[in-house]
């Protein structure tokens, strides 16, 4: 079984094909970033073979999805034809979750959440409707990142708002990013040796968000009904007091527009640093003196780290405390500064190990009750899973 797993980003488009015949093999991947420019950046590798990067222009999801079908096509299939499904790791939809057939229903109801996900849901939208054209008779299914938190209970999805906006306008907190987190509590299970444990998943990266995790099932999450809550992000805010807005609306004049943007793309780490969106720019600004760029550091991994301790109160201890995604993975920055002062509740960091991480490796300290991984995580491998699994079901 040949499974096309798409990522589709505002401005980037990440693929992987998969065999899942008799295994779990990877044929061909590639990355597409500046999607939408004539000064494009194109890696794809098969498997055996060495990566080809190219600067080229793309200049719409059109050509993208062109782009790949004749890379796939060189050596990774016959004809693409003979693909069982394209599945995406799509993000929000209003009274929709889980697995899904991508069709005229779905797509609807991912357009209703167009407010809240405005830099998700249109581009997935669009790519889809592309691949539509390109693959008329191809299943397209969508595994929602909604999916795995959808069993929260009330007491932590419900809002403090009245009660009508949760029954007559879905408004409650959905969470996201949950083929990561499902992949890392699997994985950090696997790592552990056992299934039935307490995890804190910290998913890092341009976006992010932790989880509460017991026995492999979400019971909390950080991200609400948008992705512009939780821990700051790259450009997105995190959680504000929510009368900054109407402060700055009703005193200073700001549009609802000039308010959107800030809130949704000039604000976390670009805005508190006035650097850059990404991380490695802000440490070395801060390194290097930069007192902005230094508090959005400390800010930032101060958020993480109130986060934990919040989630271990709510399970009544914690096991595991696994980090993920670009950040996760890689900082050992955020990662120290994350797990600082947590002695009193059973964690601690080998600092020597934490420098010198690797994908999918142990960095609990010899003091710690809890342990500590750094997760390679696969959203991939986990949206195809879900897809073989539906096309198996309604065969």
């Amino acid at each position: 079984m040949k499974i096309l797993v798409c990522n589709v980003g505002s401005t980037s488009l990440k693929y992987r094909l998969f065999d899942l015949t008799n295994g779990e093999d990877t044929l061909s991947e590639g990355r597409m970033e500046r999607v939408g420019t004539q000064a494009g950046a194109w890696t794809h590798k098969d498997a055996g073979a060495e990566a080809v990067k190219q600067t080229l222009p793309i200049p719409d999801y059109a050509t993208g999805i062109r782009l790949m079908q004749v890379a796939l096509l060189e050596r990774a299939l016959e004809r693409m034809e003979t693909l069982d499904c394209v599945a995406f790791k799509v993000v929000h939809a209003k009274g929709v979750t889980g697995v899904q057939l991508l069709d005229e229903t779905v797509l609807s109801a991912m357009a209703a959440f167009n407010t809240v996900a405005p830099s998700h849901n249109p581009p997935y939208i669009a790519a889809i409707r592309q691949f539509q054209h390109a693959l008329p008779n191809t299943p397209m299914i969508g595994s929602f990142e909604t999916g795995f938190h959808a069993d929260m209970p009330p007491k932590a999805f419900l809002y403090s708002v009245p009660i009508n906006l949760y029954k007559t306008h879905a408004i409650r907190r959905y969470g996201f990013h949950g083929a990561s987190h499902e992949y890392v509590s699997t994985r950090t299970a696997e790592l552990m040796g056992h299934k039935d444990f307490k995890l804190i998943s910290c998913h890092l990266g341009g976006s992010g968000s932790l989880c509460a995790v017991v026995n492999g099932k979400s019971i909390d999450t950080n991200l609400g009904l948008s992705l512009q809550c939780g821990i700051m992000h790259n450009n997105r805010c995190g959680d504000i007091d929510p009368y900054i807005p109407i402060y700055l609306m009703k005193d200073y004049g700001y549009t609802l527009e000039q308010v959107e943007t800030m809130l949704n793309k000039q604000s976390g780490l670009l805005g508190m640093s006035g650097v850059s969106n990404d991380l490695r720019d802000v440490e070395a600004a801060a390194e290097a003196g930069n007192e902005d760029a230094k508090n959005a550091v400390e800010s930032y991994c101060y958020q993480i780290q109130k986060q934990i301790g919040s989630y271990a109160a709510a399970m009544g201890g914690v096991d595991a405390i696994s980090f993920a995604g670009g950040i996760g993975e890689n900082s050992a920055l955020v990662r120290k500064k994350a797990l600082e002062g947590l002695a009193f509740m059973g964690v601690a960091l080998d600092l020597e190990k934490n420098e010198g991480a690797k994908p999918d490796c142990e960095l609990t300290g010899k003091s710690s009750r809890a342990r500590i991984f750094a997760i390679a995580t696969n959203e991939e491998i986990v949206v195809a899973r879900k897809a073989k699994a539906y096309l198996l079901e309604h065969a």
